[in-house]
């Protein structure tokens, strides 16, 4: 049985591109996301401030196994825009991103392979415009213990490279930290080996 990898590749931060046909102007917007809650208020503040735009075309794909994913034509002809952006993030292999491409109409019809020309090109343009990442799929959890074995705990977390989220040292020391999923079970018993450790994993 194939392990199940933890990682996959989205983009750092928002980017954006353009491309024009026959005056027809295509702004195209990609978003890192992880929630559709983010995906909406994306959508929404592109309307605003495009609020003159004629359409707000859309893809996103969102998982590790790029299962959840939607696109639409905001009323251009069916299978024009939509598709086309959600051709070009597959292409990448991206998920956990938005691409939304605002078009202003020119006054030319530019039919259907135009269509769909402009708004994958459009779509192209601000991921080639992206800066790509990998990342890991990781599990929070909060390490509990006495003073006593602090250096151990330290010493584990410095040795892993463990991302330190949080940490309290009051009555009890507490350390929240992230975990790629791969090596979960690992730390998880190495740190268990140490008396007096508990762990609480984040639901």
């Amino acid at each position: 049985m194939q392990e199940q990898s933890d990682t996959f590749f989205t983009i750092s931060g928002p980017s954006s591109g353009f491309y024009k046909e026959k005056k027809s102007k295509f702004l195209a917007f990609a978003y890192p996301v992880s929630r559709e809650e983010e995906i909406k208020k994306h959508l929404n503040d592109l309307k605003k401030e495009y609020f003159d735009a004629r359409h707000h075309c859309f893809a996103y794909v969102l998982g590790i196994n790029r299962d959840t994913y939607r696109f639409s034509d905001d009323n251009e002809p069916s299978g024009t825009a939509g598709k086309p952006i959600l051709g070009q993030i597959n292409s990448f292999k991206l998920t956990n991103i938005l691409i939304v491409v605002v078009r202003y109409f020119g006054g030319t019809l530019l039919g259907t392979g135009g269509l769909i020309k402009a708004y994958s090109q459009a779509a192209a343009d601000t991921l080639h415009n992206s800066i790509i990442v990998e990342k890991t799929l990781n599990t929070k959890f909060n390490i509990s213990f006495d003073y006593e074995v602090m250096n151990n705990i330290m010493h584990i977390i410095k040795e892993e490279n463990l991302e330190q989220l949080n940490q309290n040292f009051d009555l009890k020391c507490n350390i929240d930290i992230s975990v790629r999923n791969s090596r979960v079970k690992i730390i998880q018993e190495k740190l268990l080996s140490i008396k007096t450790v508990k762990l609480g994993f984040e639901k």
